[in-house]
């Protein structure tokens, strides 16, 4: 990927206004050729590895590319093996993130089970913080955000301006129907969690992810006794 020019806060803002308007419903393989022509190495990928679509797709557009992967402590061990898979087998290169604290040390200073008990606040501590420092040499990421994923997650713009980190956020997958990932999937055999076909349509973190039964919001095996669809990372 080339060096990329450094751009100030406002021009990103510009950048993002523009190409929302631009690239709404474009092909997913163009969204990211525009990410990567504009921001070269200051762009990534982020993924929770529930499937390596994303991720497969960049790839296919820029190897090399870098993944954010959040590596909170508290992942499946399915989850792990899905990240192992990729970087083992995909042109890419994984950089594991890890909090600034470890559960044991999480566990002296806030007690046990924080996630049982304040799970934004496990969250913030495991997750928010985390990518936010691993952010900081990015002018913009890509995720695998869509719109049918649930409410939260309707309006979803393929190109979207993080005010909170002052970043560029791009969805590429924005508009993909639950069939257009298992097309792609089989297309390109790409890895996908052991956990999805055991019913488990979001997989997060061991302690605060369930199976969701046929039919229900998908968000809805995540935080399952609280009021609570997101961890934050996607918030305003």
């Amino acid at each position: 990927m080339s060096t990329a020019v450094r751009y100030t806060t406002g021009e990103l803002r510009e950048i993002t206004a523009r190409a929302a308007v631009e690239l709404d419903r474009a092909p997913a393989e163009q969204i990211v050729e525009w990410a990567v022509d504009t921001f070269g190495e200051r762009f990534c990928v982020t993924s929770s590895f529930a499937d390596a679509v994303l991720v497969h797709l960049v790839a296919s557009v820029a190897p090399g590319i870098e993944v954010i992967f959040l590596d909170t402590g508290l992942h499946f061990a399915e989850t792990l093996r899905v990240r192992d898979t990729v970087q083992r087998t995909l042109p890419v290169i994984v950089k594991s993130v890890e909090p600034r604290m470890s559960v044991g040390r999480q566990d002296a200073e806030y007690g046990p089970r924080l996630f049982s008990r304040a799970p934004d606040e496990c969250c913030a501590i495991r997750k928010v913080e985390p990518l936010n420092r691993a952010l900081r040499d990015y002018d913009a990421w890509a995720t695998g955000l869509r719109r049918d994923e649930g409410p939260t997650r309707a309006n979803t713009p393929v190109v979207g301006f993080d005010a909170s980190r002052g970043k560029v956020k791009v969805a590429p997958l924005a508009y993909w129907t639950e069939a257009d990932v298992q097309a792609y999937i089989a297309r390109h055999d790409v890895p996908v969690n052991a956990l999805i076909e055991r019913g488990y349509a979001s997989v997060g973190c061991w302690p605060c992810t369930r199976r969701t039964a046929p039919g229900e919001d998908p968000r809805a095996g995540r935080w399952p006794l609280f009021d609570k669809t997101e961890c934050g990372i996607h918030a305003a």
